[in-house]
C-alpha cells in the first residue's frame, strides 16, 4: 500500500464511518495501512469487531496516541480554503494522521523507538482505552492527542457525574396535600445547588457544573412520586472534595454516583505555548502506559459540531512538533 500524504490520510480517515461503537472498518484499514508500511500491529480486541491498533518498529519508549472513534452524526469529509472539513477531521482523526506521519518522519531518520497507540471508544466511556491499559507495553511517556491548538496542556479538568433523586407521594392534582411532589423537592435541591461553594485550584480553577438531564412524574394530573436529575461537575479537585459539598443536600435528596474522572496534570516540553483544558481525555485510563503529555492540531470548539474542520497547516505544523516532542522525551 502506497503511503497517503497527510490531508490525503486524513480525508480517507474522516470518510470511514467510525461513530463510537461503528469502528470496526476504520481499525481493519488503519492495521492494513500500518502493516502495509512495515509496523508491527497488535489488534487489541474490545468487543465485537471492535479494537485498538498498537503500531510499533522496536520497543517503544515514547507512545504517540489518540482516539479514531468519533460522535454523531458522520459526515463526509471535503476541502475549502485552507481547511479539512467532516466529522472527525478534528477529533481526532486529523491528530492521528499527524502522529503516524510523525511517527515515519522518525523512522525514516532511524529513530524507531516511537509507537502508535489508536483506540476505539473515547467518546462514550474509554473502553477502549480501558482494554489498552492492561496490555502496555512498560514506555516511559504517552504523548495523547487531543484538540489543543498545537498548545501543551499543563492539565486537564476531571468530570463528575451525579444522579440526583427526589421521592415523593402520589396524589391526584385536584388534592394536592395528600401527595408530596418530588419535582418541587427536586427543583428546590437544583435552586440550592447554585448556591454551593465549590473546590477551587490554583491552577485549573473554579469547579463548575451543568443540569444535563431531568425527568419525573407520570402525568399532568398527577402529584409526581419521583423525579431525578443528572448533573456533571467539572471539577478541579477530587470528586470526594464535591461530593462533601453536597451533604447537606442529602437531607432532602438521594445522591448517586454514576462516574467519575479524576483532573490531570500533564508533562512539559520546552519552547511550547501551554494551556489548561476544560474537558477530560484518555489520559486517565491510560496510567500503564507513562508520563502524560497532552498536544494536538485543531480547536475544542469545533469538535462535535456540523461544521468540524482542521487547518492544514495546522496539521503539517503539528507534524513538525510531534517530531519535537518526541525526539526531547527520547533524550531524556
Amino acid at each position: 500500500m502506497d503511503p497517503l500524504g497527510l490531508v490525503p490520510l486524513t480525508r480517507t480517515l474522516v470518510d470511514i464511518d467510525s461513530t463510537t461503537g461503528r469502528e470496526g472498518d476504520a481499525a481493519r484499514w488503519l492495521a492494513a495501512y500500518l502493516r502495509a508500511r512495515g509496523f508491527t500491529v497488535v489488534e487489541q480486541a474490545v468487543d465485537g469487531d471492535r479494537f485498538n491498533v498498537f503500531a510499533t518498529v522496536d520497543t517503544p519508549a515514547v507512545v504517540l496516541s489518540t482516539h479514531f472513534d468519533c460522535v454523531p452524526p458522520f459526515f463526509a469529509s471535503r476541502e475549502d480554503g485552507g481547511l479539512v472539513y467532516g466529522r472527525g477531521s478534528c477529533d481526532a482523526k486529523g491528530i492521528l494522521a499527524a502522529q503516524l506521519t510523525a511517527a515515519e518522519r522518525l523512522r525514516a531518520s532511524g529513530e524507531t523507538r516511537v509507537g502508535l497507540l489508536f483506540v476505539v471508544g473515547e467518546e462514550r466511556g474509554s473502553d477502549g482505552a480501558r482494554v489498552a491499559n492492561t496490555q502496555s507495553p512498560g514506555c516511559a511517556y504517552l504523548v495523547n492527542g487531543e484538540p489543543t491548538d498545537n498548545r501543551l496542556g499543563l492539565a486537564t479538568r476531571g468530570t463528575l457525574r451525579l444522579r440526583v433523586k427526589a421521592s415523593g407521594r402520589a396524589a391526584h392534582s385536584s388534592y394536592p396535600e395528600l401527595g408530596d411532589s418530588a419535582i418541587e423537592k427536586l427543583i428546590d435541591v437544583l435552586v440550592s445547588l447554585r448556591g454551593v461553594d465549590l473546590p477551587e485550584d490554583p491552577l485549573l480553577g473554579r469547579t463548575h457544573y451543568s443540569i444535563g438531564l431531568i425527568a419525573g412524574g407520570v402525568a399532568p394530573n398527577v402529584v409526581p412520586a419521583s423525579a431525578e436529575a443528572e448533573v456533571m461537575f467539572r471539577t478541579t479537585t477530587s470528586g470526594a472534595d464535591v461530593r462533601e459539598r453536597l451533604r447537606p443536600l442529602e437531607s432532602v435528596v438521594a445522591i448517586e454516583p454514576v462516574v467519575e474522572v479524576p483532573p490531570v496534570r500533564m508533562e512539559q516540553v520546552p519552547g511550547f505555548d501551554t494551556a489548561v483544558f476544560p474537558y477530560t481525555t484518555d489520559i486517565p485510563y491510560l496510567t500503564n502506559w507513562g508520563r502524560p503529555l497532552l498536544f494536538g492540531p485543531g480547536s475544542i470548539h469545533v469538535a462535535h459540531t456540523d461544521h468540524e474542520h482542521v487547518a492544514i497547516a495546522e496539521l503539517n505544523e503539528a507534524v513538525d512538533h510531534y517530531v519535537t516532542i518526541a525526539r526531547e522525551l527520547l533524550a531524556r
